[in-house]
């Protein structure tokens, strides 16, 4: 997603060594491209970073020195880092390219995966986040999105890159907490310790892969909410509904690995990631043999010793716990006495807000794709496609290809997802929109399914007057299959009509979202 920085492409662009080709994805602190090593004559992932950064020192610094480290791993599970630096003001990371798609997308395809497919990725993860430990760093935001499916792999068979390691943190971090007062991590996955401003150490990742492995196996995260505050609190504060009551069929063994693997209390979690996985490949009922494979028994927290390179909360210098609240006394306490706990914790650091109320805070600064600036939730990512128009929401891979095809879309990824993930706007130009008397007729062109538009009603956006429709967008095989729309459609003076239109699950639609959306809205020259 961006963060309000705004600049042109860099497609055709030499930056160090590479030539730019064309944009990959975005994300809110880099832009990844496809470009050519003109020293080696291969293709690359380039990632470049957002220009604020480059003017942070001790950003600069650590990440030059993390991003060699990720380089020095030579791990089979973690992207392949070239080369990091600084060329033309621009902090860049080179890494493999890797043709395909991200674990998102698979996971989106088939709810739940077979049980021996989830415990084969899960494991490929493990390995390399613990590889990542040994070396003092920690992940910190472990998510499907950030697993890379290579090309060509069929399910049950992948082999899996875990990506966006550049953008890590030392183990000997003091915090989840950046030093804007926000978390680095994505809430359906976060762990507690993250979004508390606690200490963190590898076993914050080992919860994010927790509740992957909770929604490979029972279709459906841990923690489902109407909204992120509610998110946040359940996981510093409620206990997940045991997996096999979502699955029948799954061993009642698998409820306890995973209750484990994502205790509130970091101690109480197993020492690394592979021993977790370990431990759930045998309550899945496979035979382990080997004896390094074997889960260890349970220590109690208070004798537990941390994997290497980690350090426990008591063992952190006086002048960072007069800052932080000590791990353990997260874990022990009740659910109930946790949330006046967990909150004063983000009031009294003034990070209340940042965490939690962040979203129509970004703005979409305006490209050639969409030429106009609007506010939307921070925690959506956005996607250009094509430099013909853009998608932002939580699942904006998936909403890409949805609106990009929208005469043979595939709506069986979107059926599939949780109603709030299904959310978003969908954004661009279009020459068809500019005769306002078959506005009407031309819009639904440019929607996937089949599409159903109110009568439009005259507003004012940014300055100029538009038109505003409510309706819906079905799956033409299955209309219970639906999305709501608010769309807006702005002319522009000498250039081709703009649309922006909101979309999002029945019953779970935001009015609020919707009018910041709308009201945000403004032509840039």
């Amino acid at each position: 997603m961006h963060t309000g920085d705004s600049r042109p492409g860099l497609s055709g662009r030499v930056i160090g060594d590479y030539q730019v080709l064309d944009l990959v994805g975005r994300g809110g602190m880099a832009e990844v491209y496809r470009a050519r090593d003109n020293r080696l004559g291969r293709i690359v992932a380039l990632k470049i970073l957002a220009p604020h950064l480059t003017y942070d020192e001790r950003f600069r610094m650590r990440f030059v020195r993390e991003s060699r480290t990720v380089a020095g791993m030579d791990h089979p599970y973690i992207i392949p880092i070239f080369e990091a630096g600084e060329a033309d003001g621009l902090l860049f990371i080179a890494m493999r390219f890797v043709g395909g798609e991200d674990l998102r997308v698979r996971m989106a395809r088939q709810r739940p995966f077979a049980t021996e497919r989830a415990a084969r990725v899960l494991g490929q993860i493990a390995a390399a986040l613990d590889a990542a430990h040994e070396h003092g760093l920690v992940h910190r935001d472990v998510k499907p999105a950030n697993v890379l499916v290579a090309t060509g792999q069929s399910p049950g068979d992948e082999h899996v890159y875990l990506t966006d390691f550049g953008l890590t943190k030392s183990a000997t971090s003091a915090s989840g907490l950046t030093s804007q007062g926000q978390f680095v991590g994505t809430p359906r996955y976060i762990a507690p310790e993250q979004i508390t401003g606690d200490v963190v150490d590898g076993r914050c990742d080992q919860y994010a892969l927790a509740c992957v492995a909770y929604e490979m196996l029972c279709g459906a995260p841990p923690f489902v909410r109407e909204n992120q505050m509610g998110l946040l609190y359940a996981h510093v504060s409620e206990e997940a509904p045991p997996a096999s009551s979502h699955r029948t069929g799954l061993p009642v063994a698998v409820d306890a690995v995973l209750a484990r693997a994502i205790s509130k209390s970091p101690g109480d979690r197993y020492p690394t990631c592979l021993v977790f996985v370990r431990a759930l490949r045998e309550a899945l009922g496979e035979v382990v043999s080997d004896p390094s494979l074997r889960s260890v028994p349970y220590t109690p927290p208070g004798e537990q010793t941390p994997p290497p390179g980690l350090r426990r909360a008591d063992t952190v210098p006086p002048s960072l716990t007069r800052l932080t609240t000590p791990s353990a006394r997260i874990g022990g306490r009740r659910p109930v006495q946790l949330i006046g706990a967990a909150l004063a914790v983000l009031v009294a650091a003034g990070a209340a807000a940042a965490l939690l109320m962040r979203g129509g805070t970004a703005t979409y600064p305006g490209s050639a794709a969409a030429p106009f600036s609007f506010a939307y939730p921070a925690s959506w990512e956005d996607r250009t496609h094509s430099d013909v128009s853009m998608v932002a929401s939580p699942e904006a891979a998936l909403f890409e290809q949805l609106f990009a095809t929208p005469v043979a879309a595939d709506w069986a990824p979107i059926a599939g997802l949780d109603g709030d993930d299904a959310t978003g706007v969908f954004a661009g130009v279009s020459d068809t929109l500019d005769n306002a008397a078959t506005v009407a007729t031309s819009l639904p062109a440019l929607l996937p399914g089949q599409v159903s538009l109110g009568a439009a009603t005259q507003v004012t956006a940014g300055g100029v007057r538009a038109d505003r429709f409510q309706g819906s967008v079905a799956d033409p095989a299955d209309p219970a299959h639906r999305l709501e729309i608010t769309a807006l459609v702005v002319p522009r003076p000498v250039a081709s009509s703009a649309f922006l239109v909101y979309f999002c699950a029945p019953a779970h639609c935001s009015a609020e979202t919707a009018e910041d959306l709308l009201s945000t809205f403004s032509l840039t020259p």
